[in-house]
Parts: C-alpha cells; structure tokens; sequence
C-alpha cells in the first residue's frame, strides 16, 4: 500500500478554510450528481450557441453563449458545494469543459470580428496549455479541486483560483474586448495573464510534486 509524502507547504491533514475536515477520498468519487449534469448541460448549450452565432454571424447570440458559459460555470460548482458533492473527478470535469466552452467562444468572436484574432489568439493558447497544466496540478494532492490549492500554497490560490482572481481570469479579456474593440489592451491583458500563469507553473514546480512512498519505508 502506498502513501503520499507531502512537500512542506502542503497539509498533511487537508481542512476547508473554516477549519472543518476535507474529505478527498476515492470514497467520494461519482460521475452521477446533479452538479456533473448542470455541467455536462452548460457545456453543450453554450456551445450551440457559440457555433450558431458564428454560423449566423451574430455577435448577440456569442454573448448568450458566453453568459451561459459563466452562469452554468457558477452554478455547477455551487451545486456541488450545497450538496457535498464536490470530487476530483467533477473538478477535472470542469476544467476540460471550460477550455471547450471557452475555446468555442473565442473561435466565434475571431469569426465575428477578425481584427481581434491576435490578442484572442495569445489569451487561448495561455487558457489552453500553461493554465490546463496549472488547473490540474490539484491532482498531485490530496485536494479536491484548485479551490483548494490554499491547502498546498496560498500565494499560487490567491492569483489562480481565489474568487476574485478566477473572475478576473475568465472575466476581464472577454469583457475588455467586446466592450472597447482595442486590440492592443487585449495583447496587454492576455501578455499580463501569461506573466501570471508561467510564474504560477514555476512556483508548482519548485514546491514539487508529492511522491508516492510505501508505507513502513525508512
């Protein structure tokens, strides 16, 4: 049987910030909660959408898309918050369906407005490889989610995964650009996120990965 040996910054014993326990158990894992379907329903309805606006040409209906995209986002996870029915397998879920929901969003907004394709184009490829890495590397501990990379490193969950920072992360570039058309603030805003996610893999990096030690080991 096997063990996991923890970096120092990581707790040994994982709580929940109001110091209850937090339970990230096998145990815990299942595909069939409510949350997993209001999951599984945004992602395909907002991706209807994407695609039906790009096809008609309608910037309005990328913009429902993307609403139901950030709605049914913060829906899922409230869901399975009220219901205890958070699990690792729900949070990797969730992170495949926001590049998908995401990557179909700014492949119509490229479509709809060509003069943003560059800016667009820097901000997926960081939301697609350096922030994917950064989003799962929860799974090398024994967390539930990012929503608790506190429990590993706080300065890495406050720019990642704290409320704020997940609003600014998925909120600023797509309003910002929609709003002022600038492309220019675009580069800048999506340049100023890869800043912060290559920094966010290097801090992953050298805290280190939790190894696997078998149990009775010196």
């Amino acid at each position: 049987m096997s063990t996991w040996s923890l970096p120092c910054t990581a707790t040994a014993q994982p709580v929940r910030r109001d110091g209850s326990p937090h339970d990230s158990t096998t145990k815990r894992e299942r595909i069939a909660t409510a949350a997993t379907a209001i999951t599984v329903l945004r992602t395909v309805s907002s991706a209807v959408l994407a695609f039906h606006a790009a096809r008609v040409g309608s910037l309005p209906w990328l913009l429902w898309a993307l609403a139901v995209y950030w709605i049914g986002d913060m829906a899922d996870g409230a869901c399975a918050r009220h219901f205890d029915h958070e699990t690792r397998f729900g949070a990797v879920l969730d992170i495949v369906c926001d590049r998908f929901n995401a990557g179909a969003f700014y492949l119509g907004l490229a479509w709809l407005q060509p003069d943003l394709a560059w800016p667009i184009a820097l901000y997926v490829a960081e939301f697609m490889t350096v922030d994917t890495v950064n989003s799962l590397a929860f799974l090398a501990w024994p967390t539930r989610s990012p929503n608790y990379f506190y429990e590993v490193d706080r300065p890495v969950w406050l720019l990642n995964w704290s409320r704020p920072a997940k609003a600014a992360n998925s909120a600023i570039f797509a309003v910002l650009l929609i709003l002022t058309g600038n492309v220019w603030l675009g580069f800048l805003i999506a340049g100023a996120m890869w800043l912060v996610k290559l920094w966010t893999l290097r801090r992953i990096m050298a805290i280190g990965m939790p190894l696997p030690v078998t149990q009775g080991a010196a």
